[in-house]
């Protein structure tokens, strides 16, 4: 078991009087932070494990402020600061993200369903922005008490160093810099005496029972009231239509004119001043993150992204000027990701389940190679009468296998092989890579590995994912 299973397993003990049934890992984003969802004799709750103390404190000490102030975020239920570590209600899987994302497979437009969510999302920002903001604790804040001169500077130079110089995109350092102290200068003039969530996008909002939830505010700070609409509505990949997002900001400012005096014009010409700093610390992220540390997934925001930018470019809207950076912006506008960085990789994984009574599956492409894990080992449902007319798809299967630590290792450690894998054959530019697993029967240990390695794969890659099970039917 690994050290932060550890810790939890031991705090869910603690707050419960009895050991978790399962821990299951939530594949993770951008940050070190490493979730669990954990299950129990109270049923299921959040575990979550980091070692950045005055992250945690700053996150601990916002959500407590904010469930006082009755807004919609998860509740603490215990807390391990010595061991960084505490649990969470459980607030579900689907994110703001995730319904658009299915809504926009069944429908061509920007669907009315999705606006809906927005206009609720909006009522509750102003809450956090101005309400809650009154009084919320400011020392807290990690790792700076305000978007101040620093803050933006360090989000500029991010994108300068982990976008621009890695896509050798060519600018004049000195006259960059001197535009950055242009932007700075300006922004710094808004109004900022408010709350910043700071990472105010939709894979932080949780849709639960058609409400809106919120997650991920511990790099929030005092700010300027612009740069979370702007960071909710040019969110990359969201990909809100122009005419919505104009929409969607009117909405705002009829709920922000309840909680706080502002100038619309005002408001609005700092406003477009946001967006850039926003659109350009999300590809210095998405820099960083897809071609530094090598997570080819990030990489697919980056069109979303230069869209975003030749819209704010070609509408005029930029506040100040900035020569030098618009120069630079205007040439990546149309940048096209390299090969190793397409937004969707031609690598097909094919996932095969098999028995051993028979023999390992051939891999049909002519590559060879790939992976054969051995199941044997693992506990065995088929060894139980209700469990033997099931498969591994099965649910009563499914949860026998989750409760057992040996098969939780076992995939930790072949998931593990699997995606290193998988990196590499993205960045060589191959197209097939063959898994099996292989149990006595093919029917449960090993079909349950392989659906369990399909969502892992899909959830971290932009790669065609196979299963094949060749026992199942038969």
């Amino acid at each position: 078991m690994h050290l932060a299973s550890k810790k939890l397993t031991t705090l869910y003990k603690s707050w419960s009087g009895k050991e978790p049934d399962n821990l299951e890992k939530i594949p993770g984003s951008g940050s070190s932070r490493q979730y669990f969802r954990i299950s129990g004799i109270k049923g299921k709750v959040i575990g979550a494990y980091n070692q950045d103390e005055r992250e945690n404190e700053a996150f601990l000490s916002f959500t407590e402020h904010f469930c006082a102030e009755e807004l919609p975020v998860p509740r603490i239920l215990e807390v391990n600061r010595k061991d960084y570590c505490y649990l969470l209600t459980d607030l579900g899987d689907v994110t703001l993200f995730s319904r658009l994302t299915e809504r926009r497979k069944e429908q061509k437009d920007f669907p009315d369903e999705i606006i809906d969510h927005y206009k609720k999302i909006l009522n509750w920002l102003p809450l956090f922005q101005v309400k809650a903001g009154k009084s919320i604790d400011f020392r807290k804040c990690y790792p700076r008490p305000a978007f101040d001169r620093q803050s933006m500077l360090w989000d500029l130079n991010y994108f300068k160093y982990y976008f621009l110089k890695l896509v050798k995109a060519p600018f004049d350092e000195q006259k960059l810099e001197d535009d950055f102290k242009t932007l700075t200068t300006f922004l710094l003039s808004a109004d900022s005496d408010f709350f910043m969530y700071r990472d105010f996008q939709s894979r932080n909002v949780m849709i639960v029972d058609e409400h809106p939830w919120f997650i991920d505010y511990q790099g929030g700070r005092k700010g300027a009231l612009q740069y979370d609409i702007a960071s909710l509505l040019y969110d990359a990949k969201a990909d809100i239509p122009e005419p919505v997002r104009e929409e969607l900001l009117g909405y705002y400012l009829q709920r922000l004119i309840r909680y706080t005096d502002i100038n619309i014009e005002n408001f609005t010409w700092y406003y477009y001043g946001f967006v850039l700093i926003r659109i350009l610390q999300a590809l210095g992220a998405y820099g960083f993150r897809g071609y530094y540390e090598n997570k080819p997934h990030f990489l697919q925001s980056i069109p979303f992204a230069l869209k975003n930018l030749q819209f704010l470019i070609g509408s005029g809207k930029i506040p100040v000027p900035l020569p030098t950076l618009i120069q630079a912006l205007e040439g990546i506008i149309g940048f096209k990701l390299s090969a190793r960085t397409q937004v969707r990789s031609n690598l097909t994984v094919m996932i095969v389940s098999f028995s051993y009574k028979r023999e390992i599956p051939l891999d049909d492409s002519g590559n060879g190679g790939g992976f054969v894990f051995d199941c044997r080992a693992l506990p065995n449902p088929g060894r139980y009468t209700e469990y033997q007319t099931l498969t591994g798809k099965d649910q009563p299967v499914i949860e026998f296998l989750k409760k057992e630590t040996a098969v939780d290792e076992f995939i930790n450690h072949s998931f593990s092989l699997v995606d290193q894998s998988v990196q590499t054959y993205i960045d060589r530019g191959f197209t097939h890579l063959q898994v099996n697993f292989g149990c006595t029967g093919g029917q449960h240990r090993s079909v349950y590995c392989a659906e369990a390695l399909a969502k892992y794969l899909k959830e971290r890659h932009v790669i065609n994912v196979e299963v094949k099970h060749t026992e199942i039917g038969k």
